[in-house]
């Protein structure tokens, strides 16, 4: 960062997953510009606060303490105060467009086409291919399309002495060893979430761990109680930071299009993604070379929708349904194929 200048700010209030992928670009500006300031939701805090590439994180709860008008303006006056140079806005919405511009930022790069678009300083093409992680690369120097291709996004957690030590005490009290699977059964979409976890956990030989937020600990109780002398919950139990840090000494992590995938990609454990109403194609998939998807891949009315909806728009949920506990099991092992 040169002398004269503010320091550089990153608005990312979107999901936990996009959170966790926008640290690729986060390690990128920072190499640019020294360490950034994040603003982020209150429950994507601590997936930054301990990051290398961050030097400060703005919790903007948007759903809570700083709902409506007045937290908003609560949150462009302390933005204001900081007197930053330059924000980068992966988010493509109005109101992470608006905190940049009312909070005088003289430098806003953002992606071309969003409804906040008209308010950037510098907009670049949004890279319709390739994974997120790699597409927000484009927003660091101003990359094309095709100069981005070919960049890998150093996507990670500032996982700490500490989270890891709150793992080791968790699985030790447990007699779990490393190597173990994890689950992650949970949703906050509702057609993303498939049925199969209880079956699956029977089929599994040794310990299972469920992960998840406190929203999941009872599909994750159902989980367990399918093999209750080898499966444990953690869900609502060990923090975000704590949980990728249990995923770090797994085997493998089986997970819905949800946060723990990429939390599991973000420490290097391998993937079995489960993808029905959303495809891998929208850009968030797994990204290791030992990763796998499970999916069905024929049916017409795929992908519903960006998210997924919380009910089958056509009533049957066959992109869930039809996934069979024989094909994710299969794709456990190493040597599969995709399937």
């Amino acid at each position: 960062m040169k002398s004269d200048e503010g320091p550089t700010l990153v608005i990312q209030t979107a999901f936990l997953g996009d959170v966790i992928l926008a640290t690729g670009l986060l390690h990128a500006l920072a190499e640019q510009y020294g360490p950034v300031d994040v603003v982020t939701t209150a429950a994507a805090k601590p997936l930054v606060e301990t990051h290398p590439a961050v030097r400060r994180v703005v919790a903007y709860d948007k759903h809570g303490r700083d709902r409506g008008m007045e937290g908003f303006f609560r949150v462009v006056r302390a933005l204001q105060d900081a007197k930053y140079h330059r924000a980068f806005l992966p988010h493509r919405s109005l109101r992470s467009a608006l905190l940049a511009r009312l909070a005088r930022i003289p430098e806003r790069v953002g992606f071309a086409g969003g409804p906040g678009s008209w308010s950037y300083t510098r907009r670049v093409p949004w890279p319709v291919a390739g994974h997120d992680a790699e597409r927000q690369l484009a927003l660091a120097d101003g990359l094309t399309e095709e100069r981005a291709d070919g960049q890998v996004a150093r996507v990670s957690l500032g996982i700490t002495g500490e989270d890891r030590s709150i793992a080791d005490r968790w699985l030790s009290d447990r007699g779990i060893a490393d190597g173990f699977v994890a689950l992650a059964p949970g949703s906050i979409w509702g057609t993303k979430r498939w049925a199969g976890y209880a079956e699956l956990v029977t089929r599994i030989e040794g310990p299972v761990v469920v992960i998840g937020g406190p929203e999941d600990a009872a599909l994750a109780e159902q989980v367990v109680a399918a093999a209750p002398d080898r499966a444990h919950s953690a869900a609502g139990v060990l923090s975000l930071r704590a949980s990728g840090a249990v995923l770090e000494r797994a085997r493998a992590l089986v997970t819905n299009d949800s946060a723990p995938l990429h939390l599991a990609g973000a420490v290097g454990t391998r993937v079995v993604a489960l993808f029905g109403p959303t495809v891998p194609s929208f850009g968030f998939g797994p990204r290791g070379a030992d990763d796998r998807v499970v999916e069905v891949s024929d049916l017409p009315c795929r992908p519903c929708s960006r998210h997924g909806p919380q009910v089958c728009p056509l009533g049957h949920h066959r992109c869930m349904t039809e996934i069979s506990v024989e094909q994710v099991a299969k794709a456990l092992t190493v040597d599969a194929e995709h399937v």
